[in-house]
Parts: structure tokens; C-alpha cells; sequence
């Protein structure tokens, strides 16, 4: 005893040495000086030796029927031991020296419960103190999650506690204390650490924890599970780095990158999937810090800055696990058709003038085109948001609106929710407390933030953007969002260390209200994302590198968001950063085609007619195909709409069984049917993997097996190829989705063995998505209602 009361002396002593304000500690980072706004590592404090421990230990009390109970914590301290010339870390039980000790409990009671949201979802909150949060409703949830009685109790002893749902199973071991998740067949998905799994006296893994701070006595919890040999893990948003997370350690913390080539993100989600067959939605929006299996390969480590646990677990394969989790945090709507045409912009467009002859140039060239978008320009000065057309550069606005109407074009605006001193709404914000406080209710940045947790900021932002919507404006560019006050005051009553991640959301959701209010239709094009925000498509990659690394990362960004729940996304084609190398641009224009929303957009040029005639054509081809598929797009858009789905989609989705498939970053399936692989170098082939089955070349018309190929690229420059078995839909090509005849759908069928095939058809103005089978060799078409549209079917 008198080790170990030293023991805690020294952490004492070693307390009072390392101890400073909460504000000087914010500006360490995982031992490093802390920039404004760059990602948040949280797994810092778990090493910290001046923090107390408690570990998840055993199940004290628990309510079989109501699936609730308390879980106890006991108590240590880390300390460092010698052995060989090296220090290693060991934990020890702390007897509390808290003062008066008979008020505090030196291993705490708290509570543990399980809700049974779904056949295939269960919910597990656990707190870290006696006090009950507040039962406030969560912008990140859809509603209230459901409650399902399909779980029952099958087994439950001094042993151990466990439920068997149509999906799998829970067990809830009582001492010591762990969670054990298997599928339906008894296989092992994952489970909680336990102290007792380390294979020695050295701490090689802390188990499930949490701890107090030193700093503050803030509490902050660490689920750990277990992570199997061969197990991959991926999602945590539009991630650029590698697609399966496993040997990554990945922020969760809402940042500006600016560009997809780092380990940041602009959309961070606290979900991931695991290839073993299940997914983990946190919810919360404090910072969070994931390693899988970075530091160690034996368990994900997740460390959060919340003070409780409240996560969701969805058992099945991605199909299944992103259509729970979507069921619970919100699914993509469909945005309107026309926004899945072409979008033109630079940065950026500065006059009306400049408005109508690119419009005239798009139509003059035979570009099918249905959006031109305003950048920063369209103000009196350039980047100074007023929400007022330049009167100098813009005379009519509302009847250049009317007159791009008429041609078939929407107008998208850029604005930005920051306001420089010299921005006319500068004073009239914080006079009328609109923005983000500090604590001592001043400015903490030196401009002024909006604050989206104010009704009354909402409503004051909301006036702005419905007059430009009101005045013909089709969408409105939801840019930056990224960096909210993680040290400030909101008007939610949180401070910014819940409130940072949340702003994208808010900020989301404040103009997508606002303009499907207005016109009814669901469209927004922002960068910035958290949980929940893909109730309010659309979003985009933000602002890639004109490179072939700003391409690759774009792509993989595309993908993890996809595996995110997220249906819808674009990027700029050709990247933004400069003006964008022809070769690049050229082989970058069928990806973003073949993407759900396209937009050239970047430094200029970006138009195709300052570049070439040639690459006139090569653009126009692009734009022509998508323009031409756009029936497949859309009957793609209402399924993914339906099931969370994306549309830019990782192999594994549609082929999970396919061990190849969930190797795979550098291709995608555009819906269910279309496989492409983008040329990310340049060259005149390139190496593509095919899952089980035959694909055939949507150029060449040539037939492919399962496995590994090198595919020669035809006249546009990417693979693209079809499964075997498909009807794809097809229509006339016309210059904007306005004039396309939906009454004339030409079904193209794509059969090698196939003796029927399969597609989906979606109307615009219907509500129904129809399931369409075709007879190869009789040519009949089954599941469409007689009087719907005309089919003409071609092979």
C-alpha cells in the first residue's frame, strides 16, 4: 500500500507540474502546438498520466427485461515501469484520495442499457457520472429511433445475459464485465477489451475506459473492441486517405483540408462498416479520435470527447448496414432532375454579361448543360457576402434569371456564413447577437460566425437566401462551414466542443429548409458535412489538386462518403487549385460524368472552348453520355434515395462475397450496373478488376470475365463496362433535362450469358420506381404499366 500511495504522490506531483488552464491545454494537439481548426486528436488525453482511469469491470446490476442495469468502474492510475532499459506502461488500482471521501464513490455504479432499435440495430448508451443527460432531441437522428420486439432472452444466468434477434446476437457478460455482437450463425463480429485480455504485466491495450482529466475533471470514454485478423473497416465520411481504415488512426473533427490529399476532412461521419458484417453509428458530435489498429492490431480504439456512450450497431452486410443506418440518421431525398446535368462555373463569373455568353457558348457548341453558377463574383466586391447582385455588373438580375430560364439554365449563388469587419452585416450581427461568442461574449475570431443554433440567426439568414430563391435562384452554394469556434459560447447552450461538428449540419440544414420551403425541391451544394447531413444532398469534394494525386484522392473521398451514407456528391472536374492541364482535365471528364452531379468548376478556364476544338468534343461527348443515360441515373438516384444507398459505389456494396472486391479504390459501380475505372495516370489502358461474372464493354461492346484485366480505353477515356444481365435505360439526347422526352425510352440490353435482364425505370413526376425484367431472346418487358412511356428495347 505504501507503493502504491507513493505512486499516486508522484502522479501528484507530476499533476502540479504538467497542470495548466483548460485554454493553454487547447492549444496542444497530441503533444504538438495546435493551429485554429485543424483536426482534433483526442487520444492524447488517454495517455496522459495526470488523468484518472476507470475501467469497465463488471455488471453490478441489471433488468433482463428492460435490458438496463449498472456497470462498475474501478479506479487506476497509469504509471511507467522499467524493464531492460525500457519504460513501459503499467495500470494499478487507485485508492481514491478525494476530500471529503465519503461523497465520492471510488469505483462508481453507472448506468449501462440496451435498446433494440430494429431487427438488425441495437442501441448501447453507457454514462461516465450519476447525472442523467438531458433528453434533448438530435439533429444527427431522423426522429425517434423505433423499438423492436423481435430480441429475446435467451440465456440469462449468474454468467451472463444474452438476446437473439432474426440477425444475430448479445451477450452481456457480467465478471468481468464485456459485450460480445455475433451474426445469425454464431460467428464472432466483435466484443468489448477486458483488462484481463493482455498477455502480460505491461498495459499493451487499456480496456474499455474512461477517464477523468486532470486539467478539468471533464470525463471522456474509450470504447475498445476487439478487431479481428482480416477484418477491414471503412466509412468515417469523405476520407481521402486509404479505404479501408484498418492501420489508420482517423479524426473525426470537421476541418478544411483544402483539398482531398491529406488525413483531414471536410465531411467527418461517425460511422464505419467492417467487412465481418456489421456497422458502428457513434452519436455524438464531440470530437473523435478512431484507431484501427494503429497503435495496436488487436483492438479499434475509439476515443471520444463525450462524456457518455450512445452508439448504434447495425448487423448485416453494407446493403443492409447502410439502409439501418440511413433508417436512423436520414436518407438522401432525391434532388430535383435537373440537377443532375451539367453545372459550368469558374472562379469565378463576375457579370451578367459574362452569365449569358457562357450560356450562349454551352448551347452554341452543342454542350448539354442545365446549371451556371455564380462563384465568389456576383457581389459588389469580390468574396464580401451581401446577398446582393452587383448593381454596377449585375443591372436585371432577375431578368437575366428569367432569360437563363427560358434557355433551360438554373443560376447557383456562392455565399459563405463568415463576415469580415468590412462587410456591411458586420456590426448589424453583432448588435443584434447573431454569431458565435467567446467567453467573455466578444468575437473570437475576428469575424463574425453566424451562429446556426440561434432560431433567431436562422430566420435572420433564411430572409437573405429565400429573396434570391424567390427571385429565380435554382441553388444556393453552401461553402466553407469548417470552422466553428471550438472554444466558443452558442446559443444551443453548448459550448463549440459539441457545437464544431454540428455546424455543417445546421448550417445544411438552414438553407435546405429554406429552398425546398420555397421550391419545393431538395438541393443545396455544400462542402462541409456531419451526420445527418445527407438528408440535404448535395455535397462536393471540395477543392482538389490539379493533379493525378488530387484525382485519386477525390475518388477514394468519394467512395468513403458513399460508405457513409451520403447518396449523392460531386467534385470538380479537372481539380481547382489552377488552371487544369488538358490531359488531366481530358481523362477526368468521364469520371465526373460518371458521377450523380457534375461540375466543371476551378480556376479558368474551365470552359471547354478556351481550351481546343478537340477538347470541345471530348467535353461534349462526356456530357453527351451522361445526358443520354439519364433515365439509368435517375431510376439509380430513387433506389439509392430509397435504401441509402450511393450512387458512386464501392464493389464490396453490390459484391460482398467477392473478396477482390473489397480491394478495389481506384474504380467504382455508378448504381448497380455500371462499372467504370477512372484513368487515374495517363496511358492508353490500365488494369481493372472485375467481380464474378461476365461485364461488357459499354464502348466496344467486348466481353469480359470475373478477375483481372488490362482494358484498353476507347474513344472516351476511362473503362466502362456493364454487368451482365442489364436493361439501361436510355433517352434522346437534348441540350438541357427540360427538353429530354420522357415518353421515348430506348432499353438497352447488355447480355452475354444472361437469358434475362434487369433494370429500373423512375419518371420524372411519378412516385414509383418500377423493377423492369426483360426476356432476352422473346424481347418482352415485364413490371411496367401499360401507358407509362414507350419502350423501344436495342442490343
Amino acid at each position: 500500500m505504501k507503493t502504491r500511495t507513493l505512486s499516486v504522490l508522484l502522479g501528484a506531483t507530476c499533476m502540479a507540474a504538467l497542470a495548466f488552464p483548460v485554454k493553454a491545454q487547447l492549444n496542444i494537439n497530441a503533444g504538438q502546438p495546435y493551429l485554429m481548426n485543424i483536426a482534433r486528436d483526442v487520444s492524447a488525453d488517454f495517455s496522459d498520466f495526470t488523468n484518472i482511469f476507470f475501467f469497465a469491470d463488471e455488471l453490478t446490476s441489471f433488468d433482463a427485461d428492460r435490458a438496463e442495469g449498472t456497470t462498475l468502474w474501478r479506479r487506476y492510475n497509469l504509471f511507467s515501469r522499467q524493464a531492460f532499459n525500457t519504460n513501459t506502461v503499467v495500470a494499478r488500482p487507485l485508492r481514491m484520495l478525494d476530500f471529503p471521501g465519503r461523497a465520492y464513490d471510488n469505483n462508481p455504479e453507472l448506468r449501462f442499457k440496451i435498446d433494440f432499435v430494429s431487427s438488425r440495430t441495437l442501441r448501447i448508451r453507457m454514462l461516465t457520472t450519476p447525472v442523467e443527460p438531458l433528453d434533448e432531441p438530435s439533429l444527427m437522428l431522423d426522429g425517434q429511433p423505433g423499438a423492436d420486439t423481435s430480441w429475446k432472452i435467451v440465456r440469462n444466468d449468474s454468467a451472463a445475459v444474452v438476446y437473439a434477434g432474426p440477425a444475430g446476437s448479445i451477450t452481456v457478460e457480467r465478471r468481468p464485465w464485456r459485450i460480445i455482437l455475433r451474426n445469425a450463425q454464431g460467428k464472432l463480429l466483435t466484443q468489448t477489451w477486458r483488462m484481463r485480455d493482455n498477455d502480460s504485466t505491461q498495459v499493451k491495450l487499456l480496456p474499455f475506459n474512461f477517464i477523468k482529466r486532470g486539467a478539468d475533471n471533464s470525463r471522456r470514454i474509450n470504447p475498445v473492441f476487439a478487431l479481428s485478423p482480416g477484418e477491414m473497416i471503412f466509412g468515417c465520411g469523405e476520407s481521402f486517405t486509404g479505404l479501408n481504415k484498418v492501420g489508420q488512426k482517423v479524426n473525426l473533427f470537421v476541418t478544411d483540408p483544402q483539398g482531398p490529399e491529406t488525413d483531414q476532412m471536410y465531411k467527418p461521419i461517425p460511422f464505419y462498416l467492417s467487412n465481418r458484417g456489421y456497422g458502428v453509428f457513434m452519436h455524438t458530435s464531440a470530437p473523435v479520435t478512431c484507431d484501427f489498429g494503429a497503435t495496436n492490431i488487436n483492438a479499434t480504439k475509439l476515443f471520444l470527447a463525450d462524456e457518455s456512450m450512445d452508439f448504434f450497431f447495425f448487423l448485416g452486410d453494407p446493403k443492409e448496414v447502410l439502409d439501418e443506418y440511413t433508417s436512423i440518421t436520414g436518407k438522401s431525398p432525391m434532388p430535383p432532375l435537373w440537377s443532375f446535368g451539367t453545372w459550368m462555373s469558374r472562379i469565378t463569373y463576375f457579370s451578367e454579361k459574362e452569365g449569358y455568353e457562357v450560356a450562349a457558348n454551352l448551347r452554341k457548341h452543342k454542350v448539354p448543360s442545365d446549371v451556371i453558377h455564380f462563384d465568389t463574383g456576383w457581389f459588389d466586391v469580390d468574396w464580401q457576402c451581401d446577398y446582393r447582385f452587383s448593381p454596377s455588373r449585375f443591372p436585371n438580375p432577375e431578368k437575366m434569371l428569367a432569360d437563363l430560364r427560358k434557355d433551360g439554365f438554373r443560376v447557383s449563388l456562392w455565399q459563405l456564413p463568415y463576415f469580415t469587419p468590412k462587410n456591411p452585416f458586420f456590426r448589424e450581427l453583432i448588435e443584434k447577437n447573431l454569431h458565435v461568442r467567446n467567453d467573455k461574449g466578444q468575437l473570437p475570431y475576428e469575424d463574425v460566425v453566424l451562429d446556426f443554433s440561434n432560431p433567431e440567426t436562422v430566420r435572420w439568414y433564411q430572409q437573405k437566401i429565400g429573396n434570391l430563391i424567390r427571385m429565380g435562384v435554382g441553388a444556393i452554394k453552401v461553402d466553407f462551414g469548417e470552422a466553428a469556434p471550438l472554444e466558443g459560447q452558442y446559443a444551443s447552450g453548448h459550448s463549440g466542443l459539441y457545437e464544431h461538428n454540428l455546424y455543417p449540419l445546421r448550417y445544411n440544414k438552414a438553407v435546405a429548409d429554406i429552398t425546398r420551403e420555397i421550391n419545393n425541391e431538395n438541393i443545396i451544394w455544400a462542402r462541409s458535412a456531419w451526420a445527418g447531413s445527407q438528408r440535404y444532398p448535395l455535397h462536393w469534394g471540395g477543392d482538389a489538386a490539379n493533379t493525378n494525386y488530387g484525382m485519386a484522392g477525390t475518388l477514394r473521398g468519394g467512395l468513403s462518403l458513399g460508405l457513409s451514407g451520403f447518396s449523392f456528391w460531386s467534385h470538380d472536374i479537372g481539380g481547382f487549385v489552377v488552371s487544369t492541364p488538358e490531359e488531366l482535365y481530358r481523362r477526368w471528364l468521364p469520371f465526373g460524368f460518371l458521377s450523380s452531379h457534375s461540375r466543371a468548376h476551378g480556376a479558368p478556364p474551365t470552359e471547354p472552348w478556351l481550351y481546343n476544338e478537340s477538347f470541345v468534343k471530348a467535353f461534349r461527348q462526356s456530357a453527351e453520355l451522361k445526358y443520354r443515360l439519364m433515365p439509368y441515373i435517375y431510376a439509380q438516384a430513387k433506389e439509392c434515395s430509397e435504401k441509402g444507398l450511393p450512387m458512386l459505389r464501392a464493389l464490396f456494396v453490390e459484391f460482398p462475397e467477392d473478396k477482390g472486391a473489397w480491394l478495389v479504390e481506384d474504380q467504382y459501380l455508378f448504381g448497380s450496373q455500371i462499372l467504370v475505372a477512372p484513368l487515374i495516370e495517363s496511358g492508353a489502358e490500365r488494369d481493372v478488376y472485375l467481380p464474378k461474372g461476365k461485364w461488357i464493354d459499354y464502348q466496344t461492346g467486348k466481353v469480359y470475365t470475373g478477375g483481372y484485366h488490362t482494358i484498353p480505353v476507347a474513344d472516351i477515356p476511362a473503362i466502362i463496362l456493364v454487368r451482365d444481365g442489364s436493361a439501361i435505360p436510355h433517352i434522346g439526347l437534348a441540350q438541357s433535362t427540360g427538353e429530354m422526352d420522357w415518353s421515348r425510352i430506348e432499353l438497352k440490353l447488355y447480355a452475354a450469358d444472361a437469358t434475362e435482364a434487369a433494370g429500373l425505370l423512375f419518371l420524372p413526376g411519378d412516385e414509383q420506381l418500377y423493377p423492369l425484367q426483360v426476356s432476352v431472346k422473346n424481347k418482352t418487358v415485364r413490371g411496367l404499366p401499360d401507358g407509362k412511356t414507350t419502350l423501344k428495347l436495342t442490343r
